[in-house]
């Protein structure tokens, strides 16, 4: 039987590697540092932007007023070149995206790019006296106000929940 002391040094040969795999893979586990908290976003002061923006774009620019603390502003652009292209963008407090997107840029192509290939629905609905459809089925879900004044379409989208996307709409002050 002297090929049976072969096979049972390689299965002890490999039972103590993976044994030592596991040490090793323990020891890293437990001392290189790791966080599994989400990380602190950044709350951002878009004031100069919005105004920068409402003097040059040629359409009243979008911007909440009277949101909750918990809404927190963390991206803001505005690109005079680029089709007056207003975006401002929020952490929802169910930690979900919302973002307010307007631009004078054909509407089909920018209602696509600002919901990321949402699709219109039948649906719309009434929020501060404007009537805004509902878009679904792409990375966002979106509503989209068309009859902007000044030739812009306004779409608020993002991860958030439709009820989410109203209460931003519905905080929406145009000037």
């Amino acid at each position: 039987m002297a090929g049976s002391n072969g096979k049972q040094k390689t299965v002890r040969d490999m039972v103590l590697s993976l044994g030592l795999i596991m040490i090793a893979a323990l020891a890293v586990y437990l001392f290189i540092p790791h966080d599994d908290h989400a990380p602190d976003i950044k709350r951002v002061d878009y004031r100069v932007e919005l105004l920068t923006a409402r003097r040059a774009a040629s359409y009243p620019v979008a911007a909440p007023e009277g949101l909750p603390q918990s809404w927190k502003p963390t991206s803001v652009r505005f690109d005079g070149a680029d089709f007056d292209a207003w975006h401002l963008g929020y952490h929802a407090p169910d930690g979900e995206y919302v973002a307010i997107e307007q631009s004078t840029d054909k509407r089909a192509r920018f209602i696509d790019e600002a919901s990321q290939g949402a699709e219109a629905t039948e649906v719309t609905q009434q929020i501060g006296g404007r009537t805004w459809i509902r878009y679904t089925g792409g990375r966002y879900d979106a509503l989209v106000l068309k009859d902007t004044p000044g030739g812009s379409t306004t779409v608020v989208a993002g991860t958030a929940s439709f009820d989410q996307l109203a209460k931003m709409a519905g905080a929406l002050k145009m000037a």
